[in-house]
C-alpha cells in the first residue's frame, strides 16, 4: 500500500500513455527479478548514486506517475530526485510523442488492430547499456520462459539486494563484478559456454571504458550503432537491434529476424506458415521511423 509520510515525486504522462497497460506489460512474467508488482504499483530500485533507492510508482492520479521513496530517512537532493526521474521517464519512453505512430497504425492493415488493443503501451525500456546487452545474449536462441530462469540466477549470484517487508529488490549486477569472473563462474548457473564467454568480454569492455551507453548515442545514426555493437563478439544483428531499441531508443531499430516477430505477423494475419524476410520488409515499408514500435506492439500479441 502507499506510503502517505513518505518523499513523493510526480510526473506528468504525455499523450497516448495508459499506466493499467504498461502494467499488463510488466506482469507478463512471474519470474521477474527487477521489480515487483502488487496491488497495482511497481516496487524497483533505482539504480541512482549514491543511494539506489528503492521506490514505488503509481498511476493512481489521472495523468501522472506517482514515485513514492520507501525510505522515509533517505537524505533529498535535487540531484537524487533528477536521477529517478531521468530513469523513469526513460523506463516508460515518456518522452517520446507517439501521435505520429498512432496516424501511421490506423492505415496499416496489419498494425491498425493491436495499436488498438494496446493503446497507450510504451516500448518499455532496458536504461542500463550493461542489462540490456546481457538479457539480449542471454535471450539468444531461447523461450523466453528460460531467459527468465538465467536472468534471475545471473542477479541472485552477482546483483546487490535489499529486502523490503519480505521481498527482495535488486540492482543488475555491475560490469566491473563480471568482468572479473571465468566461465565457470557463468555455466554453472546454465548458460552457456559462449554467452558466458560474451557477458565477460562485453563486461569487460565497459568495465575498461572502451564501450559506454554515451559512445554509443555519440555514434550518430541506427547504421552506425549497430556496425559497433556488431564488431563486439556475441552480438549480431538481432541483439544489436534489440539493444538499440530498448537501451539507446531509436524508433527505427528493427529486429527482422525475431522469430517472435514472425509468430506474431503469422497469427494477426491468420498466415498458415511464417512470413518470408522479404514479405517482412514488404509489410514494414510504411512504417519508415516506427519499427521498433510497431515490432514492440506486434510482440504483445504473443503473451
Amino acid at each position: 500500500m502507499p506510503m502517505n509520510n513518505t518523499p513523493m515525486l510526480e510526473l506528468p504522462l504525455p499523450n497516448r500513455f495508459s499506466f493499467d497497460e504498461n502494467l499488463r506489460y510488466l506482469s507478463r512474467s512471474a519470474n521477474e527479478c527487477m521489480f515487483h508488482i502488487e496491488n497495482g504499483r511497481i516496487y524497483k530500485r533505482i539504480p541512482a548514486l549514491p543511494h539506489s533507492p528503492l521506490v514505488e510508482i503509481s498511476g493512481d492520479r489521472e495523468d501522472t506517475l506517482v514515485i513514492r521513496y520507501l525510505d522515509p530517512t533517505l537524505p533529498q537532493s535535487d540531484l537524487l530526485n533528477d536521477a529517478v526521474i531521468r530513469y523513469v521517464r526513460d523506463w516508460f519512453d515518456l518522452d517520446t510523442d507517439l501521435e505520429p505512430f498512432y496516424h501511421m497504425t490506423a492505415a496499416d492493415p496489419l498494425l491498425c488492430k493491436v495499436a488498438d488493443e494496446f493503446y497507450g503501451l510504451r516500448i518499455i525500456g532496458i536504461p542500463d547499456l550493461f542489462e540490456a546487452l546481457c538479457w539480449g545474449i542471454m535471450g539468444q536462441q531461447i523461450n523466453l520462459t528460460f531467459a527468465y530462469t538465467l536472468k534471475r540466477r545471473f542477479v541472485e549470484a552477482f546483483g546487490d539486494r535489499e529486502e523490503y517487508k519480505g521481498v527482495s529488490h535488486w540492482l543488475f549486477p555491475e560490469p566491473q563484478r563480471i568482468a572479473e569472473l571465468s566461465t565457470g563462474d557463468l555455466t554453472c548457473l546454465q548458460l552457456t559456454g559462449k554467452k558466458s564467454e560474451y557477458m565477460i568480454g562485453v563486461a569487460r569492455l565497459m568495465a575498461e571504458g572502451s564501450l559506454s551507453k554515451q559512445s554509443l548515442v555519440q555514434a550518430g545514426d541506427l547504421a552506425a550503432v549497430e556496425k559497433q555493437l556488431v564488431k563486439i563478439r556475441g552480438i549480431g544483428p538481432w541483439t544489436a537491434n534489440y539493444v538499440i531499441m530498448r537501451c539507446l531508443r531509436m524508433p527505427a531499430a528493427f529486429p527482422i529476424d525475431d522469430v517472435g516477430l514472425h509468430n506474431a505477423i503469422k497469427h494477426v494475419l491468420e498466415l498458415d506458415h511464417k512470413p518470408s524476410i522479404a514479405r517482412i520488409r514488404e509489410l514494414s515499408m510504411p512504417w519508415g521511423e516506427w519499427k521498433a514500435y510497431a515490432t514492440f506492439y506486434l510482440w504483445r500479441c504473443l503473451y
